[in-house]
């Protein structure tokens, strides 16, 4: 069996993209049951983003969000690249990725093929790069995470280098987008299906409206949680302080297991990222000593292969399921569907115990949607170069805020404008 490699650069394809583009909307539509609509801050005209070099900030909301932004590049008739999780490309799907632009990158490491691909593609003043600052997919369609600063400190990054270098300096945007999703038909049926699903799955009794039975769940699933992983709550905890607690045992314990360690308030992604690549490190390195062994006919084949880490603590597996559940439930929190019990709302966090529950990495459109797509205010990067220059932590510091706040404030603005045509 080959190796996997270790970077998959963007082999793009402009006939592809072409063609793909063209039948794009139909596809969608019938395979993604998703329609899309666009929309932009009144300061922008989308026709100026034509011809334009930008890298396209985009928040992460579900796994649909690339299909999406192709849409995107349709409506603007431009090839667009596509900064990728690095795991994409060892599926089926990796060859046809590369053609449409996407390049891999692993994160939570110092990926430099990576960055290096990425300076070299905004030194061009005729790219368009999408990435998701959010580090990953937040299965929130209401609200944002943490925007990572890579993608502000990698463009004006490549702008340094050249003024450096004394080559021309592109005049590089960074476009913020807020990206919801919107349900268009009944969904009181579906929510049913799903939660009776749950329940069955679950053993619990059908009690209460919607909104209990979902609580009933989540306390099922929670309980679960604590007592897989030995973790005793307080008993005056409340459940944000009880899932804080289970996801940060749980990402510590990982840590002690592999001998790494976190910085203080650093995100649980980034730990969870550099902890999925220790473990792969393992498991590659546990094959290799195994295949050896059958390779030389060594007496020592049968025996199992050198620990690599203790035995009384989790197991590779379990510290990659363990990865996965943080990573599903990291951006949740008590009262997320309070705040607006909306079928989204709704959706977005029975979604979330379908993985768990059923083991299900992606699943299945509940129904059809609109998506709705909205470009905030450009950054025109140049006006931070000579900052940059003089004080770059705080320079990025400062862009990623006003990013991220943008992204929210149009996300808000598409909730509202959406909220009237709510389904149940």
């Amino acid at each position: 069996m080959p190796r996997p490699r270790q970077f998959y650069p963007p082999q793009l394809d402009p006939t592809l993209v072409w063609w793909l583009q063209k039948i794009a909307p139909w596809l969608a539509r019938l395979v993604y049951q998703l329609d899309v609509i666009i929309s932009a801050d009144p300061s922008v005209q989308l026709t100026s983003l034509k011809q334009k070099p930008c890298i396209l900030l985009c928040n992460h909301p579900s796994f649909d969000d690339s299909i999406v932004l192709f849409l995107f590049s349709a409506y603007l008739e431009e090839s667009f690249h596509y900064m990728t999780a690095y795991e994409q490309f060892l599926g089926r799907h990796g060859w046809l990725y590369q053609r449409l632009g996407a390049y891999s990158v692993q994160r939570g490491l110092a990926d430099r093929d990576s960055v290096a691909q990425t300076l070299t593609l905004l030194s061009n003043p005729d790219n368009k790069l999408v990435i998701f600052p959010e580090g990953g997919c937040s299965f929130q369609n209401d609200t944002v995470m943490p925007f990572r600063p890579g993608a502000v400190q990698i463009g004006l990054q490549a702008m340094a280098r050249c003024r450096k270098r004394g080559d021309p300096v592109p005049d590089l945007h960074l476009a913020p987008i807020s990206l919801k999703y919107r349900y268009t038909g009944r969904m009181k049926p579906v929510i049913e299906k799903t939660l009776s699903q749950l329940e069955q799955a679950l053993a619990l009794p059908a009690q209460g409206d919607y909104y209990q039975r979902l609580r009933q769940v989540a306390a099922r699933v929670l309980d679960q949680f604590e007592q897989e992983y030995g973790v005793v709550s307080a008993e005056a905890a409340d459940w944000n302080q009880r899932i804080t607690a289970l996801k940060t045992q749980v990402l510590q314990r990982c840590e002690q297991n592999l001998n790494l360690t976190s910085s203080p308030g650093e995100p649980n992604r980034e730990r969870v990222y550099r902890i999925r690549h220790m473990l792969d490190r393992h498991y590659s390195l546990s094959f290799r000593e195994q295949q050896q062994q059958v390779d030389q006919h060594s007496p020592t084949a049968t025996r199992a292969a050198t620990p690599l880490i203790p035995p009384d603590t989790l197991t590779l597996d379990a510290m990659s399921k363990a990865m996965t559940r943080v990573l599903n439930f990291d951006a949740i929190y008590d009262g997320y569907v309070a705040e607006k019990p909306t079928p989204e709302r709704f959706l977005d966090t029975l979604v979330r115990f379908e993985r768990e529950v059923f083991n299900i990495d992606k699943p299945r459109p509940k129904a059809h949607r609109q998506a709705f797509l909205r470009v905030g205010q450009l950054v025109r990067l140049h006006d931070y170069l000579d900052a940059y220059s003089t004080d770059r932590a705080g320079t990025v510091a400062e862009l990623v805020q006003q990013l991220q706040q943008t992204t929210q404030h149009n996300l808000d603005v598409l909730s509202e404008a959406t909220a009237r045509g709510i389904s149940w």
